[in-house]
């Protein structure tokens, strides 16, 4: 069977869990920059020096988890562990590159209300409008990538629309669908990109396990959580969602979280674009912002239970469908009208991060034309200067608190 690895690859890719905790917990200790540099970490550390897998495999598999929705990154070293040291190894190599900035942010979460006073408070208001400089940096970003005809430019619009007019999640998920449904009409026209083959140790019948794990979740969780009202229940499911529905790069899981926790009451809405801004400091996956929710939360479980549920939930699906859609891929991603369907995907959520660059985050964040000043010199920094994503959270925090004391 074509997904299953022949003894030569086997006896060279064998490894330790050991091993591939420490590798990764490295890169989780130094991967500043995003999902697109964490990309080139992993490139540099496991396909140039330690030589797991070779560079056609490499691009294969970035290409794989691009095309699913859930953390590319994460997904992509969630494999790389899987490649290397079966199941245990997969899970190490998770809990090695996730657990420091969930724990950074963790301890932001508690040391957040010591932050009191004028300084104080315009440091975490400079989070905020961090938050703004970011995600207008990754709707121009993604704009460029993903809506590069008019097509797509057309379905992003439509997305701002949909967005617009119907509010909470309902909008956010009728935006993919509608993405999906246009690109199957529009975008089947380009050329279909299948290079490269993924061999690695799952079985067909295994990722068919995993993806009908991944849709029931998706699908009866609301149901048990309307029939067991229980508040820990509720947290897991509006995590899960908000990962099983992240198409386009983790900054899109930013207006499904605030759909699920902000607008229900959860967490307030100036605390969740701060604690977004903080995790533009931290290094590792932009998905364990959900460990940070999970600790503020206002209902109980908070804390450290509730920043495991938030955790566990928003990575969750996007580790089912990578390792459910590896059996698989080599097959569908020469399929013409899967291709359309993600591009018209990709371009729909482009609108999504749009609408939310407007509300929550700069209604919450520029309140004075000081603060779109700072917004503003944020934004150059990060897409003309090329600043380290750290670096300007520090600098804007830092400029919120001399506001603050003008």
């Amino acid at each position: 069977m074509r997904t299953s690895l022949n003894t030569r690859t086997r006896t060279r890719h064998a490894g330790s869990a050991g091993e591939v905790f420490r590798a990764f917990l490295k890169l989780g200790l130094t991967s500043f920059g995003g999902p697109i540099a964490h990309l080139g970490y992993f490139r540099d550390a496991f396909v140039v020096r330690r030589k797991w897998i070779d560079e056609n495999g490499y691009a294969d598999l970035v290409a794989l988890c691009q095309f699913l929705p859930g953390p590319a990154s994460s997904q992509v070293g969630f494999s790389l562990g899987l490649l290397r040291g079966g199941p245990v190894g997969a899970l190490a190599a998770w809990t090695a590159f996730t657990l420091p900035s969930a724990i950074l942010l963790v301890l932001f979460a508690f040391g957040a209300y010591a932050f009191k006073g004028p300084i104080g408070g315009g440091l975490l208001h400079g989070l905020k409008v961090v938050a703004v400089a970011v995600v207008a940096q990754a709707v121009w970003g993604m704009a460029r990538t993903l809506c590069p005809d008019r097509q797509r430019a057309g379905i992003a619009l439509l997305a701002v629309l949909l967005m617009v007019f119907t509010a909470g999640s309902a909008g956010q998920i009728a935006a993919i669908v509608v993405g999906g449904l246009a690109g199957l009409w529009l975008c089947r026209a380009a050329p279909v990109d299948a290079t490269g083959q993924l061999r690695f140790p799952v079985s067909r019948r295994g990722g068919a396990v995993m993806l009908v794990l991944f849709f029931s979740l998706l699908i009866l969780l609301p149901a048990i959580r309307a029939g067991f009202p229980a508040q820990g229940l509720a947290m897991f499911d509006a995590f899960y969602r908000a990962g099983a529905l992240v198409f386009g790069g983790g900054h899109v899981v930013l207006p499904l979280l605030e759909a699920e926790v902000v607008r229900p009451g959860w967490v307030g809405l100036d605390a969740f674009v701060a604690g977004y801004g903080a995790a533009q400091a931290v290094p590792g996956p932009l998905f364990t912002f959900g460990a940070y929710l999970g600790t503020v939360m206002g209902p109980e479980p908070n804390g450290i239970a509730g920043a495991t549920i938030g955790l566990i939930g928003v990575f969750l699906p996007g580790l089912l469908l990578v390792v459910g859609a590896l059996p698989f891929w080599d097959a569908l991603r020469r399929r013409p009208m899967a291709q359309g369907a993600m591009r018209g995907t990709n371009a729909a959520v482009v609108g999504i991060l749009g609408a939310a660059l407007y509300h929550p985050v700069s209604t919450s964040a520029i309140m004075s034309p000081y603060d779109f000043a700072l917004a503003l010199f944020g934004f150059v920094l990060l897409t003309r200067w090329k600043t380290p994503p750290w670096i300007v959270v520090i600098v804007i925090a830092a400029g919120g608190a001399g506001l603050a004391l003008l």
